[in-house]
């Protein structure tokens, strides 16, 4: 991440130091992890020695999802993008009608649980 991008996104993120408890590691740093696993592919536990731990970097961001934070820096980012007028809606809007699923998403069929039923039942009686 430039030093330009991460003065845009610094504000946006949580405080570095918590009300309680341990104060988080360097935002920066982690975030930078975040953006190498994402862009590679790679399994966390391969992630460089230079972002620090793994675990660290693969709970900040689970603790992040679950708590919105990706949600509300996209919301943010978008935003401030639109009201730049950087955003043409015309070409960058995508909703679930222009994004394709793959064949295999297309629905679960249920299945029918052998010797359930009347079929059971009678057998008994």
């Amino acid at each position: 991440m430039t030093d330009k991008q991460w003065e845009r996104l610094e504000p946006m993120l949580p405080p570095q130091k918590q009300a309680f408890g341990r104060p988080y590691d360097d935002h920066r740093r982690i975030i930078n992890g975040i953006l190498w696993k994402l862009k590679t592919g790679a399994p966390w536990r391969d992630l460089p020695e230079r972002y620090g731990p793994w675990s660290t970097v693969y709970s900040r961001f689970f603790r992040w999802k679950n708590k919105g934070i990706w949600d509300q820096l996209y919301a943010a980012i978008q935003a401030e993008a639109d009201t730049r007028g950087a955003v043409d809606w015309e070409i960058h809007y995508v909703d679930g009608t222009i994004v394709r699923a793959h064949q295999h998403a297309a629905g679960l069929k249920k299945r029918v649980r052998k010797g359930r039923g009347i079929g059971l039942l009678s057998r008994r009686l």
